[in-house]
């Protein structure tokens, strides 16, 4: 198919397409970088509205904790502001792309446990809506409404709802120091429940993952490469004399193995957030294999993994406590993986050729009555259709 590609550069522009796509009745595929264009199940439509050329910050407040850009406004400028400011995005999202498209795409890396996700750092948006609509909502500060919170209502959308043009942020100051605590050889569910027992402490843990054998192996950071099994990870951050006090305490209780240092504790994270090294070749997982996300209880989390290890041979690493599981599975293991989800969760297919994501379901399956209600939200929004059609769901 040739797409044809419409790239506005102000507010107003992104209107009038909207409006031409709605009278004229061609659905949009709506772009910033294509960085996360791989997420989701791939749009059919003739036209792409690009909104990289709304780009710039329109204010940053450092005082008052507040960034606002417009939505085509690379990450790598946004992150390279905040971090002269000593700030940054909480929630620690992946790197690259556009913020139009991080909050589209709702995506959080590890502190997600402790900080929150996408949706909870937006506080205002401004778009246009699939009726050829320009609104804006919420605003600069963080208060409570009636109705539908639009901004964290957009977070996870993946731009079914709005044609996003501008921003508005919460930032937080970037922590001091970083130090991550090592425990070796443990197997998934004794890590899990380790993992548990730091999260519970008054430590304030910020990042608590577990590697197994195959996962640590593969890491840049020779601590865990060279740990010789299995890496459970416990991170601390802060001001610099806090974080050695709560290290030296809380290796004590946990009796780890060893302490990674700031830069090391960086690298690893890094890791930990892009799922580096899955899929790349382990035993029964080929480089072709499909890349997953469940969302689980984090108690459930090794049993899940080991009822669909009865059918398939898949690769994991555990994230959010055990919460999050990262998996890398053959092709067309998407009936086992979440046939395997009796504990409750969801899976996402987070990696897979777009033939693939294009037949199945990418995102958990709805039951009738939460998906009734998603058709309504997007009749409310795109009565037309027009705007990604089918990102999230078939014929939504």
């Amino acid at each position: 198919m040739t797409i044809t590609t419409l790239k506005p550069e102000t507010a107003a522009q992104v209107t009038d397409a909207v409006r031409w796509a709605l009278s004229a009745g061609e659905p949009l595929e709506i772009l910033g970088s294509g960085s996360r264009r791989g997420l989701g199940r791939p749009v059919q439509a003739g036209h792409a509205l690009d909104l990289s050329g709304l780009s710039g910050v329109i204010a940053y407040e450092p005082e008052e904790l507040v960034l606002t850009a417009l939505a085509g406004t690379p990450m790598d400028m946004i992150r390279a502001m905040l971090a002269d400011r000593g700030q940054h995005l909480a929630f620690e999202p992946p790197e690259g792309g556009t913020l139009g498209g991080l909050v589209a795409s709702g995506l959080a890396g590890p502190r997600r446990i402790s900080a929150g996700s996408a949706r909870d750092h937006t506080l205002g948006i401004a778009g246009v809506s699939g009726r050829g609509e320009a609104y804006k909502g919420g605003g600069k500060v963080v208060k409570n409404v009636t109705g539908y919170d639009v901004p964290k209502l957009m977070a996870g959308s993946f731009g079914t709802l709005t044609a996003l043009t501008e921003i508005t942020v919460k930032v937080l100051p970037a922590p001091e120091d970083s130090a991550t605590l090592l425990l070796s050889g443990l197997d998934d569910a004794a890590a899990v429940a380790m993992l548990d027992r730091a999260l519970r402490s008054p430590y304030e843990v910020s990042g608590a993952a577990h590697l197994p054998a195959g996962i640590a192996a593969r890491s840049g950071v020779s601590a865990v490469s060279g740990a010789g099994g299995a890496a459970t990870l416990v991170r601390l951050e802060g001001f610099g004399p806090s974080v050695a006090a709560r290290v030296a305490m809380l290796r004590e209780e946990l009796r780890a193995d060893a302490v990674l240092g700031r830069d090391e504790s960086l690298a690893v994270w890094r890791e930990v957030r892009d799922g580096a090294g899955m899929g790349a070749g382990g035993v029964g997982v080929g480089t072709d294999a499909h890349l997953w996300k469940l969302s689980v209880p984090p108690s459930a989390g090794p049993a899940t993994v080991e009822a669909i290890r009865r059918t398939l041979d898949v690769e994991v690493f555990y994230d959010w406590g055990g919460g999050l599981v990262w998996l890398a599975a053959p092709p067309d293991s998407g009936a086992a993986i979440r046939g395997a989800l009796s504990a409750g969760g969801h899976a996402t297919l987070v990696r897979a050729p777009e033939s693939v994501r294009a037949a199945t379901d990418v995102f958990q399956p709805l039951p009738e009555p939460l998906m009734a209600l998603s058709r309504r939200v997007k009749e409310s929004f795109d009565p037309k259709g027009i705007l990604n059609p089918g990102r999230m769901y078939a014929g939504l």
